[in-house]
């Protein structure tokens, strides 16, 4: 084949450190719209972000060419450098360490997308953690809950 054709969709998912209810409405909104900016630097898409006040949920589409360890470090180190830059007094902003990510098929963007944009509504029953090991089991990745909130 001449060319290679590809469509790699990734959920991800990722916190602020500890958890910290960081993300208020003043910063999510150009927070969320830096993030996007980030993607296209990278060569991806994002199809869908949205966040509560302590993680953040992305949809993306990225080239094959893209390594998703290299694109989240570029994406959470530039981000956590603008809030920095951008509110002096937010210094303790910061992501956690790590993310998880998920592949989806086309045949399901759309409801993740639904799932992304209704993440207000979902948190008011469900918990961060109580999703993330939703997530984790559903798609049987093996984890130790000690070191799971590093």
């Amino acid at each position: 084949m001449a060319h290679s054709y590809t469509n790699l969709l990734t959920h991800i998912v990722f916190s602020t450190k500890s958890r910290a209810p960081l993300i208020d409405e003043q910063l999510k909104p150009r927070l969320l719209a830096y993030m996007t900016g980030i993607v296209r630097e990278v060569g991806g898409i994002s199809l869908a972000i949205n966040s509560v006040a302590d993680h953040v949920h992305l949809l993306l589409r990225l080239r094959a060419s893209n390594a998703l360890a290299d694109a989240m470090r570029v994406l959470k180190t530039n981000s956590s450098r603008w809030v920095h830059e951008t509110w002096p007094q937010r210094r303790t902003f910061a992501w956690q360490t790590g993310y998880a990510a998920f592949s989806v098929s086309q045949s399901n963007v759309e409801d993740v997308r639904a799932y992304i944009a209704g993440q207000e509504e979902h948190h008011r029953k469900v918990t961060f953690q109580d999703e993330l090991f939703a997530f984790l089991n559903k798609n049987g990745i093996e984890y130790d809950e000690r070191y799971i909130w590093e």
